[in-house]
């Protein structure tokens, strides 16, 4: 059973910074992409950043240059720095992982971290 769990959520000032995380866990042979999205209140899901398994990344335009994402393949952990914060960054974040699992090979999710950014 693969699990990917998240923490670091909270609420924050505009202008401040969180870091989010999420670790997997359970029977993993290889990790490939991983990355984050978000929901914010009455959207869709959208993709925020992802990174290859050889560290390439990719980033939303609306958080370029404002929020960095890393992964620890060591620790099957991804990481998501999210700097200069803005109201409309307030989401429900989910990271993501294309994990093998034994024979199989699919996207795993987590359960999803609030980020509120007010004043």
């Amino acid at each position: 059973q693969v699990q990917l769990v998240e923490s670091g959520g909270g609420l924050v000032q505009p202008g401040g910074s969180l870091r989010l995380s999420c670790a997997a866990s359970g029977s993993i042979f290889s990790i490939n992409a991983m990355g984050w999205y978000r929901q914010a209140p009455g959207k869709g899901r959208e993709l925020v950043a992802s990174i290859t398994s050889g560290g390439s990344t990719n980033y939303a335009g609306s958080v370029k240059g404002r929020f960095t994402i890393s992964r620890d393949n060591a620790k099957n952990t991804v990481y998501l720095q999210m700097n200069s914060l803005k109201p409309e960054d307030t989401a429900v974040y989910y990271c993501n992982a294309d994990i093998s699992a034994g024979p199989l090979n699919r996207r795993y999710w987590g359960q999803g971290t609030q980020v509120t950014v007010s004043s």
